[in-house]
């Protein structure tokens, strides 16, 4: 009887590669997998695992699977990673990043340097900076967390953590900021800590170094450094429920274009800098391809929530204020433009080009005898080249609000 696994030639080249497999027969491989993307270099694929996905990548010293199955679809998998049980799709992983058993990663997803989460996490639309630690028992869908400067000083989540992302309306225009982009990705603020058993209601904006007590849920920005927060609860009661009131119809607005061009800063980042460090390693370019597919997903995702809620606001609700009903009005007529914008290229502002190219031209003086490893060089950038690099990224970011803004007039971003 031939008991010869469906995949059994892809198995025998992965054998033949020098992929370490304790169990070959329980490995299923799509027909659709590249061999030629996974790493011939110190790569182990423990038993019952599953592997899906033409634009998959596995890259040296990669281990999957430790502690239970691993599914990966469409996945690209950096150097040292661990992913040790669980499904991982359409997501990337960066160098010594890693996952706990009964982790449940979707698309859109990016883990940077040695970020982490424990057993049983959820994730999908997430960004995670370098050594952004989630505890075990977590949802924390559609948001960017950054903070921390290496990893005995890194920003983390408390076990039984919810980032609240569906609304009672059915939206999901809830992207939650938590740190920001243009200082985060410089490796050098404090770390943000999220209190377990706690949770946000997004959309939200946090700033750097701030501690939020266990227990509490947030429900306000906290877009200041170096506060201690400590939330109340609800107080009790009942109340008449109006459906799509959308009293705070501003502040999600904003949130989401302040979330969408830190999205955008990211992009830059990604095109300008990563690709510099990735570009010498194997399967980099891959890598980097996959970094700006997933930003690529993000935007395309918060664009598509922004427009469904703003044909469910201007079509229903209940008797609302006059400036509510104007701003309803106003979001509805002008979201296709504000999506249009965001295709924009933030290069043609001269500030913006002007800023990148002083930072960039510093970064390859210093990297100059070749770019070394990413979470090194960033970290060893002396305090005015990174300085210059945040101002740049900052100046990305304010240029897609300006021009929001003065699209539609009745936000209040960087009006001056």
């Amino acid at each position: 009887m031939d008991i010869k696994p469906r995949c059994h030639e892809k198995i025998v080249q992965l054998i033949n590669k020098g992929i370490d497999l304790p169990n070959p027969l329980t490995l299923d491989i799509g027909e659709e997998v590249n061999i030629d993307q996974i790493s011939a270099r110190n790569v182990r694929i423990y038993p019952g695992c599953r592997i899906y996905g033409e634009h998959t990548v596995i890259s040296s010293g990669a281990r999957i699977g430790y502690e239970g199955p691993v599914t990966i679809e469409n996945c690209q998998i950096g150097q040292d990673v661990e992913l040790k049980g669980g499904y991982f799709s359409k997501s990337v992983f960066l160098d010594k990043s890693n996952m706990g058993l009964g982790a449940h990663v979707r698309e859109g997803s990016i883990l940077e340097e040695e970020a982490s989460g424990a057993h049983c996490v959820g994730l999908k639309q997430t960004i995670l900076f370098p050594f952004v630690t989630l505890g075990s028992l977590i949802n924390f869908c559609d948001c960017l967390m950054a903070g921390g400067t290496n990893r005995q000083n890194h920003s983390e989540v408390g076990s039984s953590y919810i980032h609240f992302n569906f609304t009672p309306d059915g939206d999901k225009t809830t992207p939650s900021l938590i740190g920001d982009v243009p200082r985060g990705v410089m490796l050098n603020q404090p770390p943000i800590f999220l209190g377990g058993q706690g949770g946000i209601i997004g959309p939200l904006r946090m700033g750097f170094g701030n501690v939020v007590a266990a227990g509490s849920v947030l429900k306000a920005d906290y877009p200041e450094d170096n506060k201690l927060i400590v939330e109340k609860t609800h107080p009790g009661g009942i109340k008449n429920y109006l459906p799509a009131s959308y009293p705070n119809l501003l502040r999600i607005i904003e949130n989401n274009v302040l979330y969408l061009a830190n999205l955008s800063a990211l992009e830059e980042w990604y095109i300008h800098v990563r690709k510099l460090f990735l570009d010498g390693l194997e399967f980099g370019p891959l890598i980097h391809a996959g970094l700006l597919d997933k930003l690529s997903l993000a935007k395309k995702e918060r664009l598509k929530r922004l427009e469904a809620m703003a044909k469910r606001a201007s079509l229903s609700g209940p008797p609302q204020s006059e400036r509510t009903a104007r701003l309803k009005k106003e979001f509805g007529s002008k979201i296709n433009e504000i999506q249009g914008l965001f295709r924009a290229d933030a290069t043609t502002d001269s500030r913006v080009r002007t800023l990148k190219e002083e930072f960039l031209a510093e970064l390859n003086r210093i990297t100059q005898g070749g770019p070394g490893s990413y979470v090194e060089t960033i970290q060893g950038l002396p305090t005015d080249v990174s300085s210059k690099g945040t101002r740049w990224l900052e100046c990305v970011v304010a240029y897609y609000c300006q021009m929001v803004s003065t699209a539609m007039p009745g936000l209040q971003l960087f009006q001056k």
